[in-house]
């Protein structure tokens, strides 16, 4: 099995795009400057971003170490309690359908190989996969998805100073172009589910919008009581 790379991706877009647009939509309900929109923004972009990476790398690399640990007490329970663990493989073997010469033989196919014996066992027993964590591959993804997502925003703010355009304008602009961000995260995740893309994409931005929409509000409420 190769790496999953989706939960990250939707994750670190998601949480990107929402909380850079959080700081845009606070500081601007604010009434604050367009430099205090690009500081922050730019810091929550690349604190957090880094924050998060790291944050998966770290419990990604404890979830290996706790798999190899209970790996090594799979192995070592085939030797030292090879009735035992003969018994459980047949209760797992059974609840796939195998019955009479069918289980004997697949009984011993798998005891003559300790390493798939052990791997049916942390698969089925433990309720473990181990091929999917991968510390540094899932670090890559999600500073990667949240940095390239979660610029857009911004990107408004960054070029203001060439576009001819107003600030309630500009804010308009970012909303949709945030909005059309979480909404492109929807839809690559509908394509590894039965959900429609349209769907997925809507029900991203939906709770993206949600989350933006109280930042929005509480910086005007903020600012009116300053």
């Amino acid at each position: 099995m190769k790496y999953n790379w989706l939960p990250d991706f939707v994750y670190a877009g998601i949480d990107g795009s929402v909380t850079t647009f959080a700081v845009v939509a606070g500081v601007v309900g604010a009434n604050l400057s367009t430099s205090t929109i690009l500081i922050l923004g730019f810091a929550n972009l690349f604190a957090d971003g880094f924050s998060m990476a790291t944050g998966k790398y770290l419990s990604d690399k404890a979830e290996l170490e706790r798999m190899q640990y209970l790996r090594s007490i799979e192995e070592r329970s085939i030797i030292e309690k090879p009735k035992e663990e003969k018994k459980e493989i047949e209760v797992i073997l059974k609840s796939f359908g195998f019955r009479g010469e069918d289980l004997s033989r697949a009984k011993k196919v798998i005891f003559k190989n300790p390493e798939a014996w052990v791997n049916l066992m942390m698969n089925h027993e433990l309720n473990i996969i181990e091929d999917n964590v991968e510390p540094k591959k899932g670090a890559l993804i999600t500073i990667l998805a949240f940095i390239t997502i979660g610029l857009i925003p911004l990107l408004g703010y960054v070029f203001q100073r060439f576009l001819p355009i107003n600030e309630d304008y500009l804010f308009t602009g970012t909303c949709f172009s945030t909005l059309l961000a979480l909404f492109f995260v929807g839809t690559v995740k509908s394509r590894f589910s039965k959900k429609s893309w349209v769907v997925g994409g809507i029900e991203t931005s939906a709770v993206g919008g949600l989350a933006a929409s109280i930042a929005f509000f509480i910086g005007y409420l903020l600012q009116k009581l300053a």
